[in-house]
């Protein structure tokens, strides 16, 4: 080989080996008890400080809370514990529930537990990611400390590749899934995907009961099954409340009720979300005037 050509040849190989994708790390693990999955780099992200309301301020969900607050703190003490899918009506609480529950599994004697190997991890998962499922579940599975993978809006418009992994995830699969992983994901619908494409599905198949099986399976491998609803006025009033008494803001109740009813019609509806976005702009309002 002319020995001229080796310089360039060493080039184009050194620029190839820095274009390669990463080999997976889990560097960093003791530095902070939320993470963000970034496929492409080949590790996680940490993440310094988790934005979640704390439990106490979610209301109208007492029994939503309570079933993945138990189910949590088991994951957290090592027993047994459910994959969870938190479903139904968009602004009452559903992500908010899952970083509150993980804050809260995370708490002793009330106070946060010092970070280390031994408090439950919160990893946040894009949807466009779910195929690099199982190539993150490998990584974690090499770690002795217990982690929540988390899928916000969770939704498929067909049966993809990033459905067919996740089931397979929930599944198990050959390995298993890892003893120190769960898998949390919200979702405004049911069963994942359109209840148009279920019905068309099952419309024009010749087993119609064994197609709407089929697109429902994912949804069922889901151990904890937890359904949100839309609020009533009374409920709303009570989220709108206690955020008011948590930020200690100078307004009386007739006012604070007449203000939060007339913010909820010009949103058209009433949810936990529309109940913290009237407190934001009317705690902006009085700061202002103060």
């Amino acid at each position: 080989m002319d020995s001229n050509l080796l310089p360039l040849l060493e080039r184009i190989a050194s620029a190839l080996e820095r274009l390669s994708p990463p080999a997976p790390s889990l560097g960093g693990l003791e530095t902070a008890d939320a993470f963000i999955w970034h496929p492409a780099l080949g590790r996680l992200s940490p993440v310094a400080h988790v934005a979640h309301v704390d439990i106490g301020l979610l209301r109208g969900v007492e029994r939503q809370r309570n079933m993945l607050l138990e189910n949590t703190r088991h994951f957290a003490q090592g027993l047994p514990a459910n994959n969870a899918m938190l479903w139904g009506a968009r602004g009452m609480g559903k992500s908010s529930l899952v970083k509150a529950a993980h804050a809260q599994a995370n708490m002793v004697d009330g106070k946060p537990a010092a970070r280390g190997a031994g408090r439950v991890a919160l990893v946040e998962i894009q949807r466009e990611d779910l195929s690099t499922l199982p190539e993150l579940l490998a990584l974690l599975r090499e770690s002795s400390r217990r982690f929540i993978v988390f899928c916000d809006d969770l939704s498929f418009e067909r049966e993809d590749a990033d459905y067919k992994a996740l089931k397979s995830v929930l599944d198990g699969g050959i390995a298993g899934r890892p003893a120190n992983v769960l898998f949390y994901a919200t979702s405004n619908r049911r069963h994942l995907m359109p209840r148009e494409m279920i019905e068309n599905e099952s419309s024009t198949a010749i087993n119609t009961a064994e197609a709407t099986e089929e697109k429902v399976s994912l949804s069922d491998r889901f151990g904890l099954w937890i359904g949100f609803h839309n609020c009533a006025q009374d409920t709303f009033m009570d989220m709108v409340r206690g955020y008011a008494r948590e930020r200690h803001l100078p307004i009386d109740d007739a006012d604070l009720v007449r203000r939060a009813n007339a913010w909820s019609l010009s949103r058209g509806g009433r949810s936990g979300r529309v109940a913290f976005q009237f407190i934001e702009d009317l705690t902006a309002e009085l700061s202002a005037q103060e």
